[in-house]
């Protein structure tokens, strides 16, 4: 079977980074420091209910956000016209910098084979204990030559990572 005829999910992390996989990203800046946006982002009670109605629910359902771990996000009724559920595999934790995993189930899964996202957070230079920059990468392959790029799941994401101010300063 030609390589390129199996299903991307068939092969291994190094093999799918290897090849020239397409990306799109984003990043905000947040009037909160590094450390608090990392403890909110992997802080699952914390991540829904931030804005329910973009991110209902977040919870592991094997592990506890280590590598390998899965953790499944219910997406809010705001976003359903475009995700209702995204189940993704963690496969990379840098404690306090970024966090990465792969959906392997979900709406997106079926619009892209593979589809990483890596979730960072970086001090602002100079502004250390106030400011961080919040970023947003995914590497995919469309399913089908027709798929655009996942511009609305980068947007809802910038978007989400932003409110992460207004709940900090309200909690």
């Amino acid at each position: 079977m030609h390589p390129r005829s199996q299903p991307a999910s068939h092969y291994s992390l190094a093999t799918l980074l290897s090849r020239k996989m397409k990306s799109l990203q984003g990043e905000v800046q947040l009037n909160i420091t590094a450390a608090k946006a990392w403890k909110m982002f992997t802080n699952n009670e914390i991540l829904g209910k931030i804005n329910p109605g973009m991110l209902s629910g977040v919870e592991y359902l094997e592990g506890d956000g280590s590598p390998g771990s899965l953790r499944v996000f219910k997406l809010g009724p705001a976003l359903h016209h475009f995700v209702k559920e995204s189940v993704q595999k963690v496969e990379k934790v840098e404690t306090g910098q970024c966090f990465g995993y792969e959906v392997i189930s979900g709406e997106l899964k079926e619009l892209y084979d593979p589809y990483h996202v890596t979730f960072s957070f970086a001090p602002v230079p100079g502004k250390e204990g106030e400011q961080c920059v919040a970023g947003w990468k995914a590497e995919f392959e469309p399913i089908s030559p027709a798929t655009p790029p996942p511009e609305k799941a980068k947007d809802a994401a910038l978007g989400f990572l932003k409110l992460f101010e207004t709940w900090e300063a309200a909690n």
